[in-house]
Formats: C-alpha cells, structure tokens, sequence
C-alpha cells in the first residue's frame, strides 16, 4: 500500500472512532500505536515511548494548570459579580448598555482565565437573568453570551493558544501577543453591532431604571471591581513581555494573583479551594493525555511523509492556490466543530495542517489566530455546534433551542468577517508580536 494510501486509511479510521463515541486520546492514540506496530514492528513501539518523554520535557506544559486554576479561583469565587455590577452600573443607563456591557465583561473575564466554556458559564449565570428580567430580548442577549464567551480562547492567557504553541512549536508569548488585536477587534464589532440594533429598535435593549440613585461617589468605588482583572492580567502579562520571568513564572504569578484576590475578597472557602485544585488537576491530566497521543500520530504521519504527498496534490496535480488550500482548510475546521471540541480539533488535524501551513508559505504564528477564530465559529455553527448545547443546558426554561440557533446568526457573520478582514489585512495579528520582540 503507497504510503498516501496510509495516511487516508489512518485518518479515515481515527474519525471512524470518533464517531463510535470513543475519548479523543484514546483514539487517535490507538490508531498512532497500531499504525507504528504494523509499519514498523517492534521498534514502533518506540514512537508512543519517545512522545511521553517529549512531553514530559516540555517545560512550557506546566503553564496549563496554572491557566486553569486561576480560571477556576476566579468563576467559584464569584468575583465576576462585581465585575457585572460595575458594568450595570456604567452603561445601564444607555440603550442595549448592559448587553454593551456583557461583552465587556466577558473581554475581562477572558483576560483573567483563557477559557472559552468559563466565559459562557459566568456569562450564562450572572449575566442573562439580569438582561432577562430587565426586558432584553431573549434572542439577542443569548447571541451575546455566545459571541462574548468565543473571545475566551483568542485574548491572552488563552490555554488553546498555548496547546497550539506546543504542538506548532511556535513561541507562545507571541502567539498571545498576536491574538490581542484580533479579540479587541472582534469585540468591538460585536458592541458595533450591538448599540446600532438598540439605536434602531431600543424595545431590544431598554435603559435600566433603577440607577437614578446611584452616586458618582458609588460608581468610581465600583470601578475597583474592573481595576482587580485588570491588576491580576498586567502582574502576569507586563514581566513576561519585559522578558522579567519566563511563561511559567508569569503563569504562576497570575494563578497566584488570582487566589490572592479571592482572598482579599473573603470569597475563598476551603470548599471553593477542593473545587478549583480538582477540576485543574482533571483537565490538565485530560491535555496532557491528548498532547501525548497527537504526538504520536503526528510521528507516524512524519514518518510517512503524508504531508508533502498533500502537499504535492494540491499544489502539484491540482494545481490549487495556497490561498484556496487555506480556505479550504478553514472550512473543515467548522465542519469538524459540528461534532468536535477545539482541542480534538487541533490535535486531529495538526499533524497535517500545521506543516502543510509552513509549506504553503503562511506564518503560523497569523495561522494560530485563524484557528482560533475558524474553531469559535464552528462552536456556534448548527446543527451540533458545541456552544449552542452548552447555552441550551445553562439557559431558562423560556429560551428554547430554536432561539439559541437564531440568536447565533450576526454574530457568526461578524465572526466570519474578522476572519476575513485578519485574513487581508495579516498585520492586524502580526504587527503587536513584531513590534514588542523587535524592540
């Protein structure tokens, strides 16, 4: 069999496990380890062997606990709420204000945790009741939530980019560099979007009237609550950038910055404190696992030479622009996230893409942004977008499944025009990293 022939029986395989309902490292790492038995004999067995010892090398790796429990202090601890009190507080009085204000809480809570399903949490929970029960529309706030919490995994410390920055082997600081501009971008046109809707309908997004009490005193005490996120982010982000500590270090500054907060606050418990260590110690172990088999996948598809074969295909016998090639693979990624999560997205399609992005001529610094945003619109793309499931199991009885699928619409379209417009313009992503590991 010609080794294409293997590489598309490997793959077709590892999708056909998917599908059967099988965890995401166990199959893509059983088809890496029969594949390299079965190609190589005995001496396969060294490939699974020497991805652990690679992985447990990586010392950039012990950034994602950090990341994670630091989100999990700030979501249990509640801190959040005075971060939507303090919204509610400056821009209720303007039309669609709290909804304005719902994407500028999930910008901060982003910058806080790097977590795109905390983000949709806090959101879901703190947020649309609040919008709710003030006379927003239900579509339109449950489309908030869904576009707010998509910004958790492109501002910095997003814990996608820094798998992407392993398994790419790209500089992390970078990557998180590169995708501030795109994320204040897009949520920008989102709060655009937002305040232009309520302008031309304000029965959208009426002014909350219960603020003509509130003091000036009272609001400028309320912006300490967006001081703290604000404070936890530049402890860990401005020595880092300043080439003061490593990315572990700065990951532990921040986890400890976070913890500190909370308890300053009063709001840590030894409770909330079990909580958040084990859901860190799950979902780091479940990464790990993934990264593990991706590299082993990804050597046997090395070994192969699968992707200059694809390569060769498309340029060479299909004679396709690489621009049409990116495009292409952009569109997959959506299909994927119909029935996929981002981080099995990317470690399915890694060995493949990511070297065949090199080849083509594109950075993959500009090409981690791409993802990020291509893998966020398929999480709320129908039928079975990932968010929008997430949304049905945390919203009210009266928001129904059929709201959530329409409530998506604009801001998938926004989504895909930020996409487009970093697409044209590349020094929208490029030119922050640039400039600050130029200087």
């Amino acid at each position: 069999m010609s080794q294409e022939y293997i590489a598309l029986f490997m793959f077709a395989s590892m999708m056909l496990m998917l599908f059967t309902g099988q965890r995401v490292f166990g199959a893509i790492g059983a088809i890496a380890a029969i594949a390299a038995l079965a190609l190589w004999g005995t001496g396969g067995q060294d490939i699974p062997f020497s991805a652990a010892m690679k992985l447990m090398k990586w010392y950039p790796l012990l950034t994602l606990p950090m990341f994670i429990f630091m989100g999990y202090v700030l979501s249990e601890s509640r801190l959040a709420d005075d971060l939507y009190r303090m919204f509610h507080v400056w821009f209720g009085n303007v039309s669609g204000g709290l909804a304005i204000g719902t994407i500028g809480l999930m910008v901060l809570i982003s910058a806080m945790n790097g977590l795109s399903v905390a983000g949709m949490a806090i959101g879901a929970t703190i947020a649309l009741p609040e919008l709710l029960k003030r006379g927003y529309d239900k579509k339109m706030v449950t489309g908030v939530i869904q576009a707010g919490s998509s910004l958790g995994i492109l501002v910095p410390p997003s814990v996608v980019l820094v798998l992407y920055a392993m398994i790419a082997r790209q500089p992390v600081g970078q990557l998180w560099l590169a995708g501030i501009l795109p994320g204040l971008m897009m949520a920008a046109l989102f709060i655009l979007y937002i305040w232009l809707r309520c302008r031309v309908n304000p029965a959208l997004g009426p002014v909350a009237d219960d603020l003509a009490g509130v003091s000036r005193a009272e609001k400028i005490r309320l912006l300490g609550a967006g001081v703290l996120p604000l404070l936890i982010f530049a402890s860990m982000m401005v020595p880092f950038v300043n080439g003061w500590t490593s990315l572990v270090e700065s990951s532990a500054i921040g986890a400890l910055a976070a913890l500190a907060a909370s308890i300053v606050k009063r709001r840590m418990t030894l409770q909330i404190f079990h909580i958040c260590t084990k859901q860190t110690l799950a979902i780091s172990c479940m990464f790990m696992w993934i990264i593990l088999a991706a590299l082993g996948f990804g050597a046997v598809f090395d070994g192969l030479g699968a992707v200059r074969s694809i390569d060769a295909l498309f340029t060479e016998q299909l004679g396709l622009n690489p621009w049409v090639i990116l495009i292409l693979m952009q569109l997959s990624f959506i299909v994927m996230g119909t029935f996929l999560d981002d981080t099995a997205m990317l470690v399915i399609v890694a060995p493949l893409y990511v070297p065949l992005v090199g080849e083509l001529g594109f950075d993959l610094i500009w090409y981690g942004v791409l993802y990020t945003i291509t893998t966020q619109i398929a999480y709320m793309t129908p039928p079975f977008g990932y968010n929008l499931f997430l949304m049905k199991a945390m919203a009210p009885p009266e928001i129904g499944l059929r709201d959530i699928y329409t409530s998506i619409v604009p801001f998938v379209g926004l989504m895909i025009l930020s996409l487009a417009i970093i697409m044209i313009f590349p020094q929208i992503a490029l030119w922050l990293p640039e400039y600050v590991y130029g200087k």
